[in-house]
């Protein structure tokens, strides 16, 4: 069973958070505790392994936090997502693998794209596909219909596997930090597209990517997970393409991996991974 905290830091939330626990018998597996002291901001997440009552307990935790204590107990172990994608494989076919044998810890609803490329993976999984073409409606028409479909699954998380559209400030508001992205970059270097074409022009020694929360700001939002390669003059700008797409898979399952543990807690557009 896990307890996520966050709230205003003072003297003795640890000594306070243990004794309550202490009091119902229940014993701590394992805490990890964060302070920003310059937001002066305390994080918590904590596992105790007797299962209890969880809005008895989240009562008793909030009488003795900070009023703005953010509190999260007993999250849903398997996270519902639904992945949006587009034409690309390699990320969305290691989420239908990590799934299909039960060690994504979450469980996939559905795929959605807006080409049929990757239709016929999903088939093998015998994962559901959708088609939602973009060609020839408006972006809100678009929206409008991808958010009806997604409706029906009821879903805890949104994952971009590669999903070639720029979602809309009315569309992501409606799933605030629930859209996780990958991009194929080493944030905030190379925004936008094509960057390993840019990193190629720009000669660079490393190239990497960034799994981050969508706001409204472009690639611009909580970052979960980054990693990095070394690249060097030998490669083009086709191998730095095909070194990309295996970092990207890398960085998308581990930082989908953090967020499915509730390993993750975002305050002011910063993540703090534990």
């Amino acid at each position: 069973m896990v307890i996520v905290i966050q709230c205003l830091d003072k003297v003795g939330l640890v000594a306070s958070i243990a004794g309550l626990l202490q009091e119902q018998n229940l014993n701590i597996v394992s805490m990890r505790e964060h302070v920003d002291s310059i937001q002066n901001r305390f994080f918590t997440r904590i596992e105790i392994s007797i299962p209890v009552d969880a809005q008895i307990l989240e009562s008793q935790l909030k009488s003795i936090l900070p009023d703005d204590a953010q509190i999260i107990v007993n999250p849903n172990p398997l996270k519902r997502i639904v992945v949006l994608a587009t034409k690309e494989y390699h990320c969305l076919s290691d989420i239908l693998i990590r799934n299909h044998f039960n060690t994504l810890g979450a469980e996939v609803l559905a795929v959605i794209a807006n080409h049929t490329n990757l239709a016929d993976i999903c088939n093998r999984f015998e994962m559901p596909f959708h088609l939602i073409s973009h060609e020839g409606i408006t972006k809100e028409a678009f929206e409008s219909e991808l958010y009806t479909l997604l409706q029906k699954y009821q879903v805890d998380y949104i994952v971009l596997a590669k999903f070639m559209r720029i979602l809309s400030p009315n569309f992501v508001e409606k799933y605030p930090l629930k859209i996780i992205n990958i991009h194929h970059s080493f944030l905030p270097a190379f925004v936008g597209a094509n960057p390993y074409r840019q990193a190629y022009e720009r000669g660079v020694k490393l190239i990497g990517a960034t799994a981050h929360f969508v706001t409204n700001q472009l690639d611009e939002g909580p970052i979960i997970a980054q990693q990095i390669i070394p690249v060097n003059h030998s490669f083009t700008s086709k191998d730095m393409v095909k070194a990309g797409m295996e970092i990207e898979t890398s960085v998308l399952a581990n930082a989908l991996q953090l967020v499915f543990d509730d390993k993750v807690l975002v305050y002011q557009n910063k993540t703090v991974v534990f």
